[in-house]
């Protein structure tokens, strides 16, 4: 039975690709803050699927915690045949008023902890010559982004991260995709204070529309995976647009 490794599964996109691999009868490993939230999920899915859910909660933005996670996956004898790195959070602000901390986190969770999982995990697939990641970026990471500046700049990076590694990895069984949604309704909005955001004015997909396309998709070994046709779209847009014309659209 393949396992599946779900960081932030505690509510929006996780959860939701949690449900849908549990559904396809993968045992699980989700791991977030909530502990609550974590074992609610776990009690749902082996419930409904006969599926085993192993729950790991922690602060995933902290330095030693991709070892532990592994550790945890180690102590349990586990073999991890699907990374899903879906972790990550963001802050509506300017730069020079956001809060350091707020910011080193989001550096270490969006950034550090998901290329230091995938460093951990990839080293296992690459042996057994099979496995699949999913890292979750955004739309955002195909353009800076004013008042969400370090948020754009961790997505761009995990784009970039996931592209490079992927062409590494053409002559293996292995596959890793970079998801990028658009604005989905989750629970990230209200986390980075984005109230006064106009892009909450535009259409939001459901965390379940996200979920079933990021499945679909990995399935069918994308490399990147936009959901979305307006954001299709303007993926491709911002590449012929003047680079001061796109920070003014977004923000």
């Amino acid at each position: 039975m393949k396992v599946s490794l779900i960081t932030g599964a505690s509510s929006g996109i996780g959860w939701e690709l949690a449900h849908n691999y549990a559904a396809l009868g993968h045992n699980l490993v989700i791991s977030a803050r909530s502990e609550d939230k974590l074992f609610n999920l776990k009690h749902a899915l082996e419930k409904k699927w006969g599926v085993q859910v192993f729950v790991h909660a922690a602060d995933l933005s902290t330095d030693e915690a991709p070892e532990k996670l592994h550790e945890f996956v180690v102590t349990h004898n586990l073999e991890v045949n699907y990374l899903i790195n879906n972790a990550g959070f963001g802050d509506f602000s300017e730069f020079v008023d956001a809060e350091w901390d707020k910011l080193n986190n989001m550096i270490q969770l969006n950034i550090k902890t998901l290329t230091k999982l995938t460093h951990i995990f990839l080293k296992g697939m690459i042996e057994r010559n099979e496995g699949k990641i999913m890292n979750v970026a955004s739309i955002a990471g195909f353009m800076p982004g004013p008042y969400m500046a370090v948020y754009y700049a961790t997505k761009s990076f995990v784009l970039s991260f996931t592209e490079g590694v992927a062409q590494e990895l053409k002559l293996t069984n292995v596959h890793i995709m970079a998801l990028c949604p658009g604005l989905t309704e989750s629970g990230f909005q209200s986390g980075a204070d984005m109230e006064n955001s106009k892009l909450l004015k535009m259409p939001l997909a459901s965390s379940k529309e996200v979920a079933d396309f990021a499945v679909n998709q990995l399935e069918k070994e994308q490399r990147i995976a936009v959901h979305g046709l307006t954001n299709k779209v303007f993926a491709n847009l911002v590449r012929f647009l003047p680079r001061k014309a796109v920070t003014g659209i977004v923000q």
